[in-house]
Protein backbone atom coordinates (compact mmCIF):
# COMPACT_ATOMS: atom_id res chain seq x y z
CA UNK A 1 0.00 0.00 0.00
CA UNK A 2 2.96 2.35 0.60
CA UNK A 3 4.66 1.49 -2.57
CA UNK A 4 1.17 2.49 -4.71
CA UNK A 5 0.32 5.81 -2.56
CA UNK A 6 4.14 6.91 -2.96
CA UNK A 7 4.27 6.47 -6.56
CA UNK A 8 0.85 7.58 -7.45
CA UNK A 9 1.47 10.70 -5.58
CA UNK A 10 4.27 12.06 -7.73
CA UNK A 11 2.95 10.65 -11.24
CA UNK A 12 -0.02 12.64 -11.07
CA UNK A 13 1.27 16.14 -9.45
CA UNK A 14 4.46 16.49 -11.71
CA UNK A 15 2.39 16.76 -14.91
CA UNK A 16 0.11 19.63 -13.68
CA UNK A 17 3.24 21.61 -12.55
CA UNK A 18 5.26 21.85 -15.99
CA UNK A 19 1.95 22.99 -17.89
CA UNK A 20 1.55 25.67 -15.60
CA UNK A 21 4.99 26.87 -16.17
CA UNK A 22 5.13 26.80 -19.63
CA UNK A 23 1.67 28.63 -19.52
CA UNK A 24 3.05 32.51 -18.84
CA UNK A 25 6.10 32.55 -21.86
CA UNK A 26 3.53 33.24 -24.88
CA UNK A 27 2.04 36.53 -23.03
CA UNK A 28 5.06 38.48 -23.04
CA UNK A 29 6.31 39.00 -26.34
CA UNK A 30 2.31 40.23 -26.95
CA UNK A 31 3.15 42.76 -23.95
CA UNK A 32 6.47 44.17 -25.21
CA UNK A 33 5.43 44.33 -29.17
CA UNK A 34 2.32 47.45 -28.40
CA UNK A 35 5.54 49.32 -26.38
CA UNK A 36 7.75 49.05 -29.80
CA UNK A 37 4.74 50.40 -31.83
CA UNK A 38 4.08 53.20 -29.29
CA UNK A 39 7.78 54.43 -29.27
CA UNK A 40 7.40 56.10 -32.21
CA UNK A 41 5.59 59.37 -31.99
CA UNK A 42 3.65 61.08 -34.94
CA UNK A 43 5.46 64.37 -35.81
CA UNK A 44 4.30 68.17 -33.87
CA UNK A 45 1.82 69.88 -35.88
CA UNK A 46 5.19 72.31 -36.10
CA UNK A 47 7.17 69.67 -37.69
CA UNK A 48 4.76 68.58 -40.28
CA UNK A 49 3.91 72.36 -41.44
CA UNK A 50 7.34 72.61 -41.63
CA UNK A 51 7.75 69.65 -44.03
CA UNK A 52 5.02 70.81 -46.32
CA UNK A 53 6.44 74.14 -46.23
CA UNK A 54 9.34 73.36 -47.17
CA UNK A 55 8.21 70.62 -50.24
CA UNK A 56 6.16 73.75 -51.74
CA UNK A 57 9.68 75.80 -52.07
CA UNK A 58 11.22 72.93 -53.65
CA UNK A 59 7.90 72.40 -55.96
CA UNK A 60 8.03 76.27 -56.60
CA UNK A 61 11.87 75.86 -57.57
CA UNK A 62 11.06 72.93 -59.78
CA UNK A 63 8.41 75.08 -61.93
CA UNK A 64 10.95 78.39 -61.58
CA UNK A 65 11.57 80.08 -65.37
CA UNK A 66 14.69 79.11 -65.80
CA UNK A 67 14.82 76.59 -63.75
CA UNK A 68 16.59 77.24 -60.28
CA UNK A 69 18.49 74.56 -58.04
CA UNK A 70 18.70 74.76 -54.31
CA UNK A 71 22.16 75.75 -54.21
CA UNK A 72 22.06 78.66 -56.45
CA UNK A 73 18.92 80.02 -54.43
CA UNK A 74 19.45 83.70 -53.00
CA UNK A 75 17.43 86.18 -51.26
CA UNK A 76 16.57 87.50 -54.20
CA UNK A 77 14.60 84.69 -54.80
CA UNK A 78 13.07 83.96 -51.97
CA UNK A 79 11.61 87.43 -51.90
CA UNK A 80 10.01 86.38 -55.35
CA UNK A 81 8.13 83.12 -53.39
CA UNK A 82 6.57 85.78 -50.95
CA UNK A 83 5.30 88.22 -53.61
CA UNK A 84 3.88 84.74 -55.33
CA UNK A 85 2.23 83.79 -52.02
CA UNK A 86 0.22 87.24 -51.97
CA UNK A 87 -2.28 85.39 -54.40
CA UNK A 88 -3.35 83.27 -51.63
CA UNK A 89 -3.53 85.66 -49.10
CA UNK A 90 -6.83 86.80 -47.23
CA UNK A 91 -5.48 89.87 -45.53
CA UNK A 92 -7.02 93.14 -47.15
CA UNK A 93 -4.30 95.83 -47.36
CA UNK A 94 -5.81 99.15 -48.54
CA UNK A 95 -3.67 100.93 -50.87
CA UNK A 96 -3.00 104.66 -50.39
CA UNK A 97 -5.59 105.98 -52.61
CA UNK A 98 -8.14 104.22 -50.81
CA UNK A 99 -10.58 105.75 -48.02
CA UNK A 100 -9.86 103.05 -45.56
CA UNK A 101 -6.33 103.49 -45.74
CA UNK A 102 -4.96 103.43 -42.36
CA UNK A 103 -8.59 102.01 -40.44
CA UNK A 104 -8.35 98.99 -38.78
CA UNK A 105 -12.32 98.55 -38.62
CA UNK A 106 -13.67 99.44 -42.23
CA UNK A 107 -17.10 100.16 -43.02
CA UNK A 108 -17.93 99.11 -46.03
CA UNK A 109 -15.65 96.53 -48.80
CA UNK A 110 -13.31 97.80 -50.84
CA UNK A 111 -11.36 96.39 -53.94
CA UNK A 112 -7.82 96.36 -52.39
CA UNK A 113 -6.11 93.91 -53.08
CA UNK A 114 -5.96 90.53 -50.46
CA UNK A 115 -1.67 89.55 -49.65
CA UNK A 116 -1.04 87.26 -47.28
CA UNK A 117 -0.38 89.15 -43.67
CA UNK A 118 2.81 89.88 -42.48
CA UNK A 119 2.80 87.53 -39.81
CA UNK A 120 1.99 84.86 -41.52
CA UNK A 121 5.45 85.53 -43.90
CA UNK A 122 7.53 86.01 -40.72
CA UNK A 123 6.71 82.24 -39.05
CA UNK A 124 7.15 81.13 -43.04
CA UNK A 125 10.54 81.85 -42.77
CA UNK A 126 11.12 80.98 -39.92
CA UNK A 127 10.52 77.29 -40.79
CA UNK A 128 11.88 77.47 -43.69
CA UNK A 129 15.30 78.58 -42.72
CA UNK A 130 15.08 75.88 -39.60
CA UNK A 131 14.34 73.30 -42.73
CA UNK A 132 16.92 74.44 -44.58
CA UNK A 133 19.62 73.42 -42.41
CA UNK A 134 17.97 70.56 -41.39
CA UNK A 135 18.27 69.10 -45.28
CA UNK A 136 22.21 69.73 -45.06
CA UNK A 137 22.52 73.35 -45.92
CA UNK A 138 25.17 75.80 -44.41
CA UNK A 139 24.08 78.80 -41.85
CA UNK A 140 26.07 81.06 -43.65
CA UNK A 141 24.90 80.69 -46.67
CA UNK A 142 20.95 80.11 -45.76
CA UNK A 143 19.07 82.45 -48.38
CA UNK A 144 16.22 82.73 -45.77
CA UNK A 145 18.45 84.58 -43.01
CA UNK A 146 19.96 87.07 -45.86
CA UNK A 147 19.95 90.31 -45.16
CA UNK A 148 17.50 91.65 -48.08
CA UNK A 149 14.56 88.81 -46.63
CA UNK A 150 14.72 90.59 -43.53
CA UNK A 151 14.39 93.98 -45.45
CA UNK A 152 11.40 92.94 -47.04
CA UNK A 153 9.73 91.62 -44.06
CA UNK A 154 10.63 94.88 -42.26
CA UNK A 155 8.61 96.94 -45.25
CA UNK A 156 6.18 94.68 -45.22
CA UNK A 157 5.16 95.03 -41.63
CA UNK A 158 5.55 98.25 -41.63
CA UNK A 159 3.37 98.96 -44.90
CA UNK A 160 0.76 96.69 -43.44
CA UNK A 161 0.47 98.95 -40.07
CA UNK A 162 0.05 101.90 -41.73
CA UNK A 163 -2.62 100.22 -44.38
CA UNK A 164 -4.32 99.09 -41.75
CA UNK A 165 -4.01 100.84 -38.98
CA UNK A 166 -2.34 98.37 -36.91
CA UNK A 167 0.70 100.20 -34.79
CA UNK A 168 3.27 97.41 -34.40
CA UNK A 169 5.59 99.53 -32.62
CA UNK A 170 3.48 101.03 -30.13
CA UNK A 171 1.84 97.88 -28.74
CA UNK A 172 6.08 96.83 -28.31
CA UNK A 173 6.52 99.47 -26.46
CA UNK A 174 3.76 99.75 -24.14
CA UNK A 175 4.36 96.09 -23.28
CA UNK A 176 7.82 96.85 -22.61
CA UNK A 177 7.11 99.85 -20.14
CA UNK A 178 4.04 97.67 -17.87
CA UNK A 179 6.99 94.83 -17.26
CA UNK A 180 9.03 97.47 -16.49
CA UNK A 181 7.23 99.87 -14.29
CA UNK A 182 5.45 96.81 -12.25
CA UNK A 183 8.53 94.41 -12.29
CA UNK A 184 9.37 92.38 -8.57
CA UNK A 185 5.26 92.92 -8.17
CA UNK A 186 2.47 90.50 -8.64
CA UNK A 187 0.62 92.59 -11.75
CA UNK A 188 4.18 92.36 -13.01
CA UNK A 189 3.06 88.79 -14.10
CA UNK A 190 -0.01 89.10 -14.90
CA UNK A 191 1.18 92.15 -17.62
CA UNK A 192 3.69 88.85 -19.00
CA UNK A 193 0.86 86.59 -19.00
CA UNK A 194 -1.47 89.01 -20.83
CA UNK A 195 1.35 89.45 -23.56
CA UNK A 196 2.15 86.02 -24.09
CA UNK A 197 -1.68 85.62 -25.09
CA UNK A 198 -1.43 88.10 -27.65
CA UNK A 199 1.67 86.40 -29.17
CA UNK A 200 -0.13 82.87 -29.41
CA UNK A 201 -2.80 84.56 -31.38
CA UNK A 202 -0.88 85.88 -33.71
CA UNK A 203 0.92 82.15 -34.24
CA UNK A 204 -2.40 80.57 -34.98
CA UNK A 205 -3.33 82.97 -37.15
CA UNK A 206 -0.35 82.98 -39.39
CA UNK A 207 -0.01 78.82 -39.06
CA UNK A 208 -3.57 79.20 -40.53
CA UNK A 209 -2.86 80.99 -43.47
CA UNK A 210 0.29 79.11 -44.39
CA UNK A 211 -1.18 76.02 -44.31
CA UNK A 212 -3.66 76.82 -47.02
CA UNK A 213 -0.66 78.19 -48.89
CA UNK A 214 1.15 74.71 -48.56
CA UNK A 215 -1.62 72.87 -50.00
CA UNK A 216 -2.00 74.84 -53.53
CA UNK A 217 -2.09 73.36 -57.07
CA UNK A 218 1.45 72.65 -59.13
CA UNK A 219 -0.20 73.76 -61.94
CA UNK A 220 -0.46 77.26 -60.43
CA UNK A 221 2.71 77.44 -59.24
CA UNK A 222 4.00 77.77 -63.17
CA UNK A 223 1.52 79.96 -64.69
CA UNK A 224 2.18 82.40 -61.96
CA UNK A 225 5.85 82.32 -61.92
CA UNK A 226 5.92 82.43 -65.60
CA UNK A 227 3.99 85.92 -65.37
Amino acid sequence: MESTSGGAVPATASPPEARNIEAPPPSSPVVSAPQAEGSSQPPSRYESQKRRDWNTFLQYLRNHKPPLTLARCSGAHVIEFLKYLDQFGKTKVHVTGCPHFGHPNPPSPCVCPLKQAWGSLDALIGRLRAAYEENGGRPESNPFGARAVRIYLREVREGQAKARGIPYEKKKRKRTTMVSAVSGSGSGAAAASGSGGNGAGDDTSAAAAVASVSTAPPNVTTTSTAG
